[in-house]
């Protein structure tokens, strides 16, 4: 490992360890700034980059890794990943996944068997998958986690999700 991804994973480390502090962390200034009181020099594009990488989001006025960022490493929906071709939201409150030929009941299975707390139901179709939630939050909170595993996960060369358009808007 280079030692600038080691500088960077220990950087990703500490901000957990910030994020699970009662103080809470209102953006990513304020971050900066903790990271440089205690030593570890930081810009706010790097600061950005770690909180994608870790899983991190925003609500309600502060940083927090939600439970699923922390235990992805044990999801069935790792097995699963590879099989999706792109993801886009599908009017208020539905994301459509789109998979390889045939694997809509596959990746359908591994995302129930995941039990993701922001989703109400999953309706699989041959190369396709609809994930209902119940309102906007949940919407978004399952494009973060979406985006987590294709950046943290994810193959080289996926096509980009249409989602990320949407959560910009």
């Amino acid at each position: 490992m280079s030692a600038d991804r080691e500088v960077q994973r220990h950087r990703q480390r500490v901000i957990r360890d910030i994020l699970r502090e009662e103080e809470p962390v209102a953006d990513q200034r304020e971050l900066v700034e903790r990271l440089r009181k205690i030593g570890i020099p930081a810009t706010q594009p790097s600061v950005s980059r770690d909180l994608k990488e870790i899983g991190a989001v925003r609500s309600g006025g502060r940083y927090y890794i939600p439970s699923w960022a922390e235990r992805a490493d044990e999801s069935p929906f790792l097995r699963v990943l590879g099989l999706i071709r792109s993801v886009r939201t599908a009017g208020p409150y539905q994301m459509l996944i789109l998979t390889q030929e045939g694997a809509g009941a596959a990746v359908a299975a591994a995302i129930d068997a995941s039990d993701w707390e922001d989703l109400v139901g999953t309706v699989a179709g041959y190369s396709s998958v609809l994930l209902l939630t119940e309102h906007k939050f949940f919407q978004e909170m399952l494009i973060h986690r979406l985006k987590f595993f294709r950046d943290e996960y994810g193959a080289e060369g996926e096509e980009e999700d249409e989602a990320e358009d949407e959560e910009g808007s």
